[in-house]
């Protein structure tokens, strides 16, 4: 019964060790999508995920998306209506630039 009771304890501790990971769910025009949690740094960015990216920094009107070398060049305006232009890698999707 001991070594039950022990081996149960050394289970319960090795899966509280294991690192926990967090997933989310994007719905979008193209449907619903899981995201694993991670973005593998050898893939770009999607235009889609881009605009994405340009929206949660402030753009509400999306008037043109660029891509120019390593960048996208985001154009629009925000929710006065004012002209904003987001700069985002294409590699990490790290917001670069914000221009207004």
């Amino acid at each position: 019964m001991t070594k039950t009771m022990l081996a149960a304890l050394a289970l319960t501790a090795a899966l509280a060790a294991a690192p926990a990971a967090a997933q989310g769910i994007s719905i979008g025009p193209g449907g619903v999508r899981v995201d694993p949690g991670y973005r593998d740094r050898d893939v770009d960015l999607s235009r889609g995920d881009a605009i994405r990216i340009a929206r949660r920094a402030g753009i509400v009107d999306v008037d043109n998306v660029a891509r120019r070398g390593p960048r996208f060049v985001v154009d629009g305006s925000d929710r006065r209506g004012d002209d904003i232009t987001v700069v985002i890698d294409s590699r990490s999707g790290d917001v670069i630039d914000v221009r207004r």
